[in-house]
């Protein structure tokens, strides 16, 4: 079978997959933050944090709930990196760095998972399992509560009440991610995927060198890594170890797995607010934008610039040979549409055009379908924007599911957008032109340009993949990285609650003569034109030193 058939019918066949799951996951996620029933283990954790699960929280306790949470859970897993050496399972591995442990701790608790340092050098079994494991759970629960908590301000009317925040973080981890994960662990362990507490052991090579084995707990965290969007990867390779991704069929199923959950979210929403029409216009907006990525980037892997990829019948340097061009350039377009910074490919050694798309996707702001809550919430930011402009266009208060699009509204919106381009060109501003920071970058030019920016970008945006060609373990990527991570992932958070607070503020409005139709294929195309104008307004210059500059040379 040649490499493009093969690339059509994984294609194809995942498209297929997505869109069984679409209708049945979605109506269980639905129906699963909307019951009022609670399971005996949920009353059991309620029990311990000592919180009424019948209590509805105002936007502002829901929030403050939210950043108590994760602030707490940075200062453990800090703790922990700290403290491994004096730990069980620690593999004789030293404590982490002050400012390499303040990188991963932010890094984890915010669905991001950027790692400046080798798992199987650095990292012990207890702090992969109880610290890095747990956060891919409790992280990826968070951002999708977030956008829950967004839906119920569509929903409710006349107050400012969202929900539980506990409540709905509880149920996120034990009915939908912890089985889910379950489940995928099992198949990743029968797929070759290794599950062990092996010790690290050394073995004679039929050269008579000598290299270290490496075991450790892979499939259980393989599983929420991906299921979670969090990425990341037990081993340096990442998903590119035989390890983590032994074979396509494991590397079809962990783009399935990262796919799955953003791309049902959209059919949730639809049921949550009585509409599923609604849902099927945003999730198509997301499949619009996920194909025209995995084309793009296809393409240019497959035709590759220059005598070698024309010779070699494209470009495979840095990618593993068993999965090719296809299977690599779905990958990397399945793990910067989402939150997922696992990667089976280096994205440096990809052309210059198909890098710039997979950076391209990033700066998106991962809507396309974005990391597990946070492409819901991101899109539907951006909906409200797109129904504001075409409010203007005719002169009229623009709505949105029942509700007035005022100032207030627009403001949460305008700042939510406002935030990731101002944090993430700021800090690549100071990398390129500070003296020490400039020693990390390996290869100056457009390319450099292009791994810094990448590099913020994917902080940011909580994606985690890394462009590779940048040294990031340093004091200055550490600490400023980790200032990038946590303002990428909570100020949009805090700017998606107050805007779900005001939404839920207001009294249902009735649809009327002049109201935008946000259900058929005209706000499909005004959605996507919006993305791609605002995306390509700000980034633009970025992009056209970067990879443009390169690929035109």
């Amino acid at each position: 079978m040649n490499g493009a058939l093969a690339g059509w019918l994984q294609i194809a066949l995942l498209v297929a997959a997505l869109a069984a799951c679409y209708i049945p996951l979605g109506n269980y996620m639905a129906r699963m933050f909307t019951t009022d029933k609670h399971w005996r283990v949920e009353r059991g954790v309620y029990k311990v944090i000592g919180i009424n699960p019948e209590t509805d929280q105002k936007w502002s306790a829901y929030l403050r709930s939210m950043l108590a949470f994760s602030g707490v859970s940075v200062v453990f897993l800090y703790g922990l990196q700290r403290l491994q050496h004096y730990l069980p399972f620690s593999e004789h591995m030293s404590a982490v760095p002050p400012a390499l442990a303040w990188n991963t701790s932010a890094s984890f608790v915010t669905n991001t998972n950027w790692q400046n340092y080798s798992g199987e050098s650095t990292m012990g079994y207890l702090t992969q399992m109880s610290g890095l494991a747990v956060q891919n759970f409790l992280s990826a629960g968070v951002g999708l509560v977030v956008a829950i908590a967004l839906i119920r301000g569509f929903t409710r009317s006349r107050t400012d009440k969202l929900g539980n925040f506990w409540v709905d973080l509880t149920r996120a981890v034990f009915r939908l991610l912890l089985p889910l994960s379950v489940i995928v662990a099992i198949i990743y362990m029968s797929g070759g995927v290794i599950d062990n507490f092996s010790a690290y052991h050394s073995v004679t090579t039929l050269s008579g060198g000598h290299q270290t084995m490496v075991g450790g707990p892979v499939a259980s965290q393989e599983a929420i890594k991906n299921l979670g969007n969090n990425g990341g990867g037990f081993f340096n390779a990442n998903s590119a170890h035989p390890f983590e991704n032994p074979n396509p069929f494991t590397n079809w199923l962990t783009i399935f797995i990262l796919l799955v959950i953003p791309f049902a979210t959209p059919r949730a929403f639809g049921k949550m607010i009585g509409d599923n029409r609604q849902g099927y216009a945003l999730v198509a907006v997301m499949v619009v934008i996920w194909l025209a990525a995995v084309g793009g980037i296809s393409f240019f892997e497959a035709q590759g610039a220059g005598m070698a990829p024309h010779l070699a019948h494209g470009a495979f340097e840095g990618k593993e040979v068993a999965f090719g061009n296809p299977g690599s350039s779905l990958f990397a377009a399945s793990t910067t549409t989402t939150s997922t910074g696992a990667v089976n490919s280096f994205h440096d050694s990809f052309t210059p055009f198909g890098g710039g798309i997979a950076l391209f996707d990033i700066a998106l702001g991962e809507i396309a379908p974005g990391g597990i809550g946070a492409g819901m919430y991101g899109i539907l930011v951006l909906a409200i924007v797109t129904v504001f402009v075409a409010g203007l266009m005719v002169g009229r208060t623009p709505e949105y599911i029942g509700k007035k699009i005022r100032p207030a509204e627009m403001k949460y919106a305008a700042l939510y957008f406002l935030t990731l381009p101002v944090v993430i060109l700021t800090a690549a501003g100071l990398s390129i032109g500070l003296k020490n920071p400039q020693a990390s970058i390996l290869n100056p030019g457009p390319h450099g340009l292009s791994e810094v920016v990448y590099a913020f970008a994917s902080m940011a945006n909580n994606n985690g993949s890394a462009f590779g060609g940048l040294t990031g373990n340093t004091t200055w990527y550490n600490t400023v990285g980790g200032i990038v991570i946590l303002l990428g992932r909570f100020a949009p958070e805090i700017f998606a609650l107050g805007l779900a607070g005001s939404l839920a503020r207001q009294s249902p409005v009735p649809a009327s003569v002049g109201t935008l139709d946000t259900r058929k294929p005209l706000f499909v195309g005004m959605l996507v034109a919006v993305i791609l104008i605002l995306v390509g307004l700000t980034y633009f210059p970025a992009l056209a030193l970067g990879p443009f500059a390169e690929g035109l040379h």
